[in-house]
């Protein structure tokens, strides 16, 4: 079998080609050259890039084969993670990989414009020696004000604080308590741009925080206050700042992003209190190497089609040892909750229960969906797209978790209602220390039956010769019956069997059974397919 192609359409460290190992087609592009890109990902299973490749809805549309998008990097700017989650595509990315380097580029930057210390570098190169040009001013004993106290903020935090400085925050998404643990006050943003004497932001770009420190903001400020950018360009409104820096409400800048990139002209450009760089705030050797790693070890796990539970359009969190084993039992369950139906319910329920809801478990709803709408949407389903096409198809969802399952570790139940009222329902467990399959409840009759690549489910009138008959059909169609389990719900009344067979029950057998049993309802099961 040919090996999965694997395109790399920006520059990537050596790390990242040895993380993904010896199991791949792995190609280089340039992912700039738009024509180029098209060609070299129309057969590509991966597409590995940083930010200059744009991974829109026309590329993903051409890589008919494709399965995850990985940016080596945290910001997915240049990344269609609609158009990618509507094709059933993981979009992976590093959100940790360069933590420690954004923010040590924050506080060079603040140190840098505190300093003037690129200007003078200039200067002296340049030939001249003019020191009383560039005199600074201390960071001890100023207030720091941060705009976002993430994961960054808090490091820029901590930082700041060796040098003596005070450190306030604004993020309406921390809570006081939390702010305090880091020596950090929160501030209304108000109160945050009065006091400031350094302001450095460390949001992500969102429709909410475009524009966020504008001219309304720079009204509002000291005229000492030098402002420093190294998250996202437009989160400061660049014509606001460069205004606030000609009429002297700002006292210096520094910037390392900008709305527009790449960014060669800049009315900032033109200011001494202002320090620019292009775009280097992940620009380190450990930062490259941190995401080429992260990336590469999720695209292995999603092209060997195990669930990467922290993609950014997937529901859930990390996936727990415990709970992965569970992930193929509930997307099988899916696959015989539809074969059993025969069709798409107007409500799907999905229920986990046990201990192992001791840990995050709604993988196990994406898994159980992605079963239900295998063989039923057009499109490819995957644990990407699984709750779209059940939204698609008019499928209200619940899924609800309990701790109460006084037989089972982790019991996982789907049950879909009709729009006639009726109702189909199955449930199943992970058995013994080799976790084998098992059913253990169809529509209420309770079973013990390991699950198998063939089965056949049989309900009917609970009357003497009925087991004879059905292995009588079965034998004379050559069908080998592998195990089976007769479940009733009284004497006479009306009964459920189930049979593993070591073979597909094609159709017009199954027809002649319910015939000859007179059989409420026959379903054969193919998993192997």
């Amino acid at each position: 079998m040919s090996k999965p192609v694997v395109v790399i359409a920006d520059e990537l460290s050596p790390a990242t080609i040895d993380a993904l190992g010896p199991d791949f087609d792995i190609r280089h592009c340039d992912g700039t050259d738009r024509a180029a890109l098209l060609a070299c990902t129309a057969d590509a299973h991966a597409i590995l890039v940083r930010s200059a490749t744009t991974v829109d809805a026309e590329v993903i549309g051409a890589a008919r084969r494709l399965k995850v998008v990985a940016r080596a990097g945290v910001g997915l700017d240049n990344v269609d993670v609609p158009a990618a989650t509507r094709a059933g595509v993981l979009v992976v990315n590093a959100p940790t990989s360069n933590i420690v380097t954004a923010a040590e580029m924050a506080c060079g930057l603040l140190l840098n414009v505190a300093r003037h210390i690129p200007q003078a570098d200039s200067a002296l190169k340049d030939g001249r020696w003019n020191r009383s040009a560039y005199t600074g001013v201390e960071l001890a004993e100023k207030t720091l004000a941060i705009v976002g106290l993430g994961r960054i903020g808090v490091l820029v935090a901590h930082r700041m604080a060796a040098f003596g400085m005070k450190v306030v925050a604004y993020d309406p998404y921390v809570q006081p308590s939390s702010a305090a643990h880091f020596g950090v006050r929160l501030l209304p943003l108000d109160e945050l741009l009065a006091v400031a004497d350094f302001l450095t932001v460390h949001l992500p770009k969102t429709p909410e925080t475009v524009g966020l420190l504008g001219d309304e903001a720079f009204h509002k400020v000291k005229p000492s206050v030098r402002i420093v950018n190294a998250a996202r360009g437009g989160i400061v409104d660049e014509e606001a700042l460069a205004a606030a820096l000609e009429e002297g409400r700002v006292a210096g800048a520094a910037l390392d992003v900008y709305a527009t990139e790449p960014c060669t002209d800049s009315p900032l450009f033109r200011f001494d209190n202002v320090v620019v760089t292009p775009h280097l705030g992940a620009s380190t050797t450990e930062a490259q190497e941190k995401a080429g790693v992260a990336v590469a070890k999720s695209v292995r796990l999603a092209l060997a089609g195990d669930l990467v539970p922290d993609a950014v359009n997937v529901q859930g969190g990390v996936l727990a040892e415990e709970v992965r084993p569970a992930l193929p039992l509930a997307e099988t369950l899916g696959r015989i909750f539809t074969s059993l139906a025969g069709e798409v319910p107007a409500r799907l329920d999905i229920e986990v229960s046990g201990e192992i809801v001791r840990n995050d478990v709604t993988a196990l709803e994406l898994s159980a969906l992605k079963g239900v709408f295998e063989n039923v949407a057009e499109q490819p389903v995957t644990w990407v797209n699984a709750p779209l096409r059940a939204e698609e198809h008019g499928v209200k969802v619940g899924f609800t978790t309990s701790s109460e399952s006084p037989e089972n570790r982790g019991l996982v139940s789907v049950r879909g209602v009709f729009p006639d009222g009726g109702t189909v329902s199955v449930a199943g467990t992970l058995s013994g220390p080799r976790n084998i399959p098992k059913i253990t409840d169809v529509d209420g009759y309770a079973v013990d039956v390991d699950i198998a690549d063939h089965m056949l489910f049989l309900r009917y009138a609970d009357l003497p010769g009925v087991i004879g008959t059905v292995g009588r059909v079965l034998g004379d169609a050559a069908v080998n019956i592998a195990g089976m389990q007769v479940a009733r719900d009284t004497a006479g009344g009306e009964a459920l069997v189930v049979l593993t067979v070591d073979q597909a029950v094609p159709s017009d057998v199954v027809t002649e059974i319910a015939r000859e049993i007179r059989a409420r309802s026959a379903r054969s099961v193919d998993l192997a397919g």
